[in-house]
């Protein structure tokens, strides 16, 4: 799960609107809608770094962390390429901090901006945010392997004349 200020979304769903965009036009404005999880107070959203050190376990974060724990040394902590597999247990409990809404992603030529619902990106910060779900984040994908849907991601971004994608470095391997 990929956690935008107070939005939440699912890595897949992520990646697959990428690829959706990626396969668009050269110039082609692209909109599409998307429903996503939006956890308003911050308390409930939780403490990681509580979380992170074992002392708190609040909100949707705590929750999270006390059914699926942190390893014990820093360097441990990788995000799990299988974590699909925990996306049921996941959404239940996400759904008792949060509300689903619809909104969008979109990006247009002509301000040369991508927005997922009120957030907006430059275009190189859009790319800056391809490449972190690429990577794995801070702690990064364990064992460097990625999920199918992010490697799918790839393929698309590297075959795309989208100008979203255009110019864009390649994704660090």
């Amino acid at each position: 799960m990929l956690l935008l200020d107070k939005y939440f979304f699912f890595a897949d769903e992520f990646c697959g609107i990428v690829r959706e965009a990626a396969k668009s036009g050269a110039a082609e404005r692209f909109v599409r809608p998307w429903k996503v999880f939006i956890i308003e107070k911050e308390a409930d959203v939780g403490d990681l770094m509580g979380a992170i050190h074992g002392v708190r376990f609040t909100g949707f974060i705590g929750e999270t962390y006390v059914r699926y724990p942190f390893p014990e040394r820093a360097e441990d902590f990788k995000q799990k390429p299988d974590g699909f597999k925990t996306r049921d247990v996941i959404s239940g409990m996400i759904q008792k901090y949060a509300r689903i809404e619809e909104t969008s992603f979109a990006a247009d030529p002509v301000k040369k901006e991508i927005s997922i619902g009120a957030y907006r990106f430059s275009l190189n910060a859009f790319q800056e945010l391809v490449n972190y779900v690429w990577v794995g984040g801070y702690p990064r994908w364990r064992g460097g392997v990625r999920p199918d849907c992010v490697q799918e991601m790839k393929k698309e971004i590297d075959l795309s004349r989208n100008w979203v994608f255009a110019g864009m470095k390649k994704l660090e391997i």
